[in-house]
């Protein structure tokens, strides 16, 4: 019986992990004003009959802080990765020089930084969803214990530690959003 429990709350945890991780990754493409090349990552190119990311058609780095650089390992691949560039809808716009793609990044407007917020903030309310229904599917597979001649107070105790991983859970997705927040308005 100890064991199911302990692989009730290990599992609550892993699924709560998993949903952190996925906010950082959803995080991470919202971009605050400075060129990074994980804005780039999640392009796709036509490369020799087959859709790849541009990572493996090219080197993405930064030139500086408003400036992408990509460098194709086959100058023939450079406007396909330009129209992969422009279809990925980053709002960037990419310029060929042949021999590479530099990408101008914009800086943020005050209402672009708010909607930014506001994409982060509905990015961590998904996260926040996600952290429930786990507590949820955990107090259930709790309660098919108690089937199993788990004691009413011991289920109590297993529901209180959900709750508690859920909380910490909880904590880490604003504290996360807290950053975000403030690395969009800084300017």
């Amino acid at each position: 019986m100890e064991e199911e429990i302990q692989m009730l709350l290990d599992e609550a945890r892993e699924e709560n992990k998993k949903s952190i991780d996925h906010l950082i990754t959803e995080l991470e493409k919202i971009r605050a004003g400075r060129a990074t090349p994980s804005m780039l990552d999640s392009v796709q190119v036509e490369a020799y009959g087959a859709v790849t990311p541009i990572n493996q058609v090219a080197n993405v780095n930064t030139l500086d802080a408003r400036t992408i650089t990509v460098q194709p390992w086959d100058k023939a691949m450079l406007d396909e990765i330009s129209t992969g560039i422009v279809n990925a809808n980053l709002g960037l716009n990419p310029q060929n020089n042949g021999e590479m793609i530099i990408i101008n990044v914009p800086a943020l407007t005050e209402e672009r930084r708010t909607d930014l917020v506001k994409k982060a903030k509905a990015e961590g309310e998904h996260a926040k969803v996600s952290v429930r229904n786990h507590r949820k599917d955990a107090n259930a597979n709790a309660k098919k214990l108690k089937d199993d001649g788990l004691s009413e107070d011991r289920l109590k105790r297993i529901e209180d530690e959900i709750q508690e991983i859920t909380d910490k859970a909880v904590e880490r997705i604003d504290t996360l959003i807290a950053k975000k927040e403030e690395d969009i308005m800084t300017v």
